[in-house]
Order: structure tokens, then C-alpha cells, then sequence
């Protein structure tokens, strides 16, 4: 099981997201008040807090939501999981739709560091069914493809 450690959105897409603490998931469109939501598959981004402390150990001063992710959850490496592996936090069922991304252009993290972990750590969802997810709700993965 994961908890999630921070709940991110950003009003502005090429913005860092800032943690909210609490945001509402809608069906098949992401998080309300997120730039990024919208009817394609990348409608949730997360990122694991584990790499992003390993990252931290490497001099990086990043807050949560800097790499972009809408949710920081800690007890998952998502990268190991496979497209079309559910998730359910409350009433909100996520689904894996992409591992990592291309980097089109370095972000100012890659700038500063050298280095960027979103691009082969995070992992992208579509929202199956919407609901509330805070930050101290247990994430957990509902079914393995």
C-alpha cells in the first residue's frame, strides 16, 4: 500500500505544480483546476517519493510538484508497474496509460542539476472514477495487468 504525500496542480501548462493538499479527480478529464486535465491519457501524472528523496540526497533543493507530477506517493515504484495497472484511493480509480515521457526541452531542474527524473520515473493515468484524493490517503494498487 502507498500514501500519498502531496496532492499537485498547476493553473498554467511549462509551470511547476504547487502541492493543494486536497483536489477533486473527475472522470475521464483528471483534476479539477489542473492545466494538464483534459479527454487523453496523460490526464494524471505520479511520481514516487522515494525517487524524489533519492534525488533530494544529490543536492537538489525540489519542492513537491517541481518535476510536474500531480501526485507524490510513497510506497510504489512506478516505474515497475505495467500499462493497464489499476489504482484506487478513496472513490478515485486510476489507470496506468504511459511510463515516462520524452524531455522535449531541458526544465529548469535539468538546468540547474543535470539531471531531470520525471521523464523515465513518472508515470502517467487516465481517471477511471472521480472522487477526493488528500494528502495521508492510502493508495493501493487494485489490480495488476
Amino acid at each position: 500500500m502507498g500514501r500519498v504525500l502531496a496532492v499537485c496542480i498547476s493553473e498554467q501548462k511549462g509551470t511547476q505544480k504547487k502541492n493543494v493538499g486536497s483536489a477533486r479527480f473527475v472522470e475521464d478529464w483528471g483534476i479539477e483546476g489542473d492545466a494538464h486535465a483534459g479527454k487523453w491519457h496523460r490526464q494524471v501524472s505520479l511520481l514516487s517519493a522515494e525517487r524524489i528523496n533519492d534525488f533530494r540526497a544529490r543536492g537538489a533543493a525540489v519542492d513537491d510538484g517541481a518535476f510536474g507530477e500531480n501526485l507524490v506517493v510513497e510506497g510504489y515504484d512506478f516505474k515497475s508497474l505495467s500499462i493497464g495497472t489499476k489504482f484506487r484511493c478513496n472513490d478515485v480509480v486510476l489507470e496506468l496509460t504511459q511510463v515516462g515521457k520524452e524531455c522535449h526541452s531541458h526544465c529548469a531542474i535539468y538546468k540547474v542539476m543535470g539531471d531531470c527524473i520525471m521523464p523515465r520515473e513518472g508515470v502517467f493515468a487516465r481517471v477511471l472514477h472521480g472522487g477526493t484524493i488528500s494528502v495521508g490517503d492510502a493508495l493501493t494498487v487494485e489490480e495488476e495487468e
